[in-house]
């Protein structure tokens, strides 16, 4: 039996998602949770119990803490539980990150189904569930595309640049990204002004310019 977290702060995804799994003999649910501190201590708690958990399907776009910050913690603490990205994010927004970041897959909330229910199967069973969309993807990020295009600057981003540069894109002010983040105003000032140069803007007006040129409005 395969068994299951979900962590989506959508109650009406959760129940989606587990109206899925009733229909899988094979999988059964281990727990939900609604934020990125629910979701640990709900991974904490269940790897901690016989027979554990086998995978974790993760939401990006959550409040206080995103799913790549859980994403993180989750594979520093328990390093070979597969999890599983769920998100409404375009595929070449997060998904090579994602991967990077060490999911076991990453699939879009469009999807069917059948297609859910394959993808836990393969990231349980130890494999990596990537679509051929986020496969070519993928193969553009490591280099192996035709002619060897130039990646665009912003793949040069960590994942905390690439939160600050997100919400800077969005209209949000260093003194704000600072709490929401939990950061210092100086230490997001400094997150600044690596993207800045990292992209190769002038200010926050060009960075919010760039996001829509690259169409990654939404980042944060």
């Amino acid at each position: 039996m395969i068994r299951v977290l979900i962590c989506d702060d959508h109650q009406i995804v959760r129940q989606g998602i587990k109206q899925m799994l009733a229909d899988a003999a094979d999988i059964t649910l281990a727990g939900e949770a609604a934020d990125a501190a629910e979701g640990i201590a709900a991974v904490r708690t269940a790897m901690a119990s016989t027979p554990g958990l086998n995978a974790v399907l993760l939401d990006i776009a959550m409040p206080r803490r995103d799913g790549l910050d859980l994403l993180k913690q989750l594979k520093d603490e328990f390093p070979r539980l597969p999890v599983l990205i769920l998100s409404t994010y375009p595929d070449r927004q997060y998904a090579v990150r994602s991967l990077k970041l060490g999911a076991a897959g990453y699939l879009n909330k469009s999807a069917d189904s059948e297609q859910v229910i394959a993808a836990i199967r393969k990231v349980a069973a130890g494999g990596l569930f990537v679509t051929p969309a986020v496969a070519e993807l993928l193969a553009a990020a490591l280099g192996q595309t035709p002619g060897g295009q130039e990646q665009p600057p912003h793949e040069s981003l960590s994942h905390r640049e690439h939160q600050v540069f997100g919400l800077l894109a969005s209209g949000h002010s260093v003194g704000e990204i600072a709490q929401q983040l939990s950061l210092s105003p100086n230490t997001v000032s400094t997150y600044r002004a690596r993207i800045l140069e990292k992209t190769g803007v002038r200010n926050d007006v060009e960075l919010a310019l760039y996001a829509v040129r690259h169409q990654l409005q939404g980042a944060a």
